[in-house]
Parts: C-alpha cells; structure tokens; sequence
C-alpha cells in the first residue's frame, strides 16, 4: 500500500458520517451492543483507542457488527499497528506521526489517519503522501483559527480535527473547508455506556450524523 492509497481509504472512510466516534472501552463484552447503537444512529466508522487492556477484544467484537467500519486509535508503535490489524481493525489513527509508524502501517496495508497538530508536521505528512490527516489535539492546539490558518497555505490537505470537539463546536469546524470530519467522544459518553443506555447513545448518534 502506498500512502496515497492510503489517504484515499482514509478518505472513503471519513466520509460515511460527518462525526467518527473516539471510544474508549473498557469492557468487550458490550462492545459489539455499543457499536450496534452507533451504527444505527447513522455512525458506521468508529475509533477504539488502545487506552485500555479490554481494546483489541472490543474491536475483534465491533468487527462482526454489520454496517460498522471499525478502526484502532492510539497507535504508538509498529507493535500496536500489527496487534491492531490482526484485531480486525479496517483503519488506525494516530496521535502524532513517526516514520516507523508510517511504514508499519503500509506494510500491514492499514489506511492510516496520521496525526498532526503543526503546519511543518502537517507538511511533512503531505511530502510523504498522506493527504488526509488528523488534527490534534484540536481545541489545545488553537482550535478552529489554527485548522483554518494551517489550510490556508495547503488547501490539499483535509484534516479530520479531534480532542476537544463537542457537538457545540463541532458545526465550526466542520464548516471549515479543509474539515472531512471530526472525532469525538460525546456520543458515547461513560455514564451511558456503563448503563448500557444503548437508546441514549443511538439518540446522540443521529444528532451527530446530521451536523
């Protein structure tokens, strides 16, 4: 896989919905139900990150729930990107980006969402031929003004903003040009998930899906 290869299934990835649900899990055995609600409110790409020991179950769980595209967040090292894939995840997405991830994730044909939150690591990305990219941490790395500044000199490149994004501002950035989606870990929020409020979490997710 090349990373232009990679940028356009990123890309197709995005833009099934305007929001991609960031999901921290702790518990596998209401994965595939929490991904079920999701996708039914109109969220099919979700992000497990790899913050907890339960994650790769949840995604191997989420992988069997119809209409769900499921991808491994919080990838930090070659070894997460191999456990990731071998999880089933169809996508990963990184916090920031090194040339060892980069080349783990091509090698094991995983589109990749690399982070950035600068114009030069932004930049970089592009020379290597990612043009699709995340942008974080969105809200502490200035927000909508920096997404639209960084934009202005490389048009070419569409960003999909996360860490601090809310259904509040959301619209904002998303009203940006250079915005393919967003991420964000509003429509599942813990109280919900630890009740199992799957009505409560399809109802944030329809919500969302109309921004």
């Amino acid at each position: 896989m090349t990373p232009e290869e990679s940028s356009i299934q990123a890309a197709d990835i995005c833009q099934l919905a305007p929001v991609v649900p960031v999901l921290v899990v702790e518990d596998a055995g209401s994965a595939a139900d929490l991904a079920a609600a999701l996708v039914s409110g109109g969220l099919p790409s979700l992000e497990v990150t790899l913050r907890t020991p339960a994650a790769l179950d949840v995604i191997r769980e989420m992988a069997g729930v119809e209409g769900g595209v499921v991808g491994a967040g919080t990838l930090l090292s070659p070894a997460d990107v191999v456990a990731a894939k071998e999880a089933g995840a169809l996508f990963g997405v990184t916090p920031g980006t090194t040339d060892r991830l980069i080349d783990a994730a091509l090698d094991a044909e995983l589109p990749l969402l690399p982070g950035a939150a600068t114009a030069t690591e932004a930049l970089r990305l592009l020379e290597r031929g990612f043009s699709i990219q995340k942008f974080f941490p969105a809200e502490a790395s200035g927000g909508v003004p920096a997404l639209k500044s960084i934009g202005a000199p490389m048009p070419q490149v569409r960003f999909c903003p996360t860490g601090g994004v809310s259904l509040k501002n959301a619209p904002d950035y998303l009203a940006l040009s250079n915005t393919i989606c967003v991420g964000g870990s509003w429509v599942a929020p813990k109280d919900a998930v630890d009740a199992h409020d799957w009505a409560r979490i399809t109802k944030l997710a329809t919500e969302a899906s109309k921004l």
